[in-house]
């Protein structure tokens, strides 16, 4: 990752999941991401505190706001205060999408804390054909900004074809966006 990022001149993000991993970690990528089933990881949370580069908390499947927000908490209190909260919805016993957007939590936050929050359209619904009125609906919740998955061919992708735009469908997709947000 840390040669890809010097030869293409990009932000690298990638998921730690074991506090041995974090020094090492820190100084390849850009931002480090705590996935959804390591919101709870106390001790991975504090031990984020501890490094000088943002952490990209993603919100637990069955987490509360306020449980999420605490998470938060706990890098925030061991030093670390670039925090970047993600939405990706919660468990839910409805299967028309992936998980439930939870977009109240992205207006919440908003109004009680400072941190940054994105919504990741592409594991929260599990498909791609309702991303843009879900992508325009998180800009009016408050959200900084979204997370998409793209791939240049999603038929052959190793993992959630289903929710991945090809390269045409994300420059659409943009384009489309932008007009609703001007």
């Amino acid at each position: 990752l840390n040669s890809l990022r010097k030869k293409y001149t990009v932000k690298i993000v990638t998921e730690v999941i074991d506090v041995r991993h974090i020094e090492i970690m820190s100084n390849m990528v850009d931002i480090l991401q705590v996935g959804t089933r390591n919101m709870f990881n106390y001790e991975l949370l504090k031990e984020l505190g501890n490094v000088n580069i943002p952490i990209l908390l993603k919100r637990g499947m069955c987490a509360t706001i306020n449980e999420y927000i605490n998470a938060a908490q706990y890098i925030l209190q061991s030093g670390n205060d670039k925090i970047i909260l993600c939405e990706r919805g919660i468990r839910s016993f409805d299967t028309s999408t992936r998980n439930l957007l939870d977009l109240s939590s992205v207006a919440i936050i908003k109004e009680e804390t400072n941190f940054p929050i994105i919504v990741d359209i592409s594991h929260s619904l599990g498909r791609k054909d309702i991303i843009l009125p879900m992508a325009r609906a998180s800009f009016a919740a408050g959200a900084d900004g979204l997370m998409i998955e793209v791939h240049n061919n999603p038929n052959n992708a190793l993992s959630d074809a289903s929710q991945q735009l090809n390269l045409e469908e994300f420059e659409l997709f943009i384009e489309k966006l932008n007009r609703s947000i001007d």
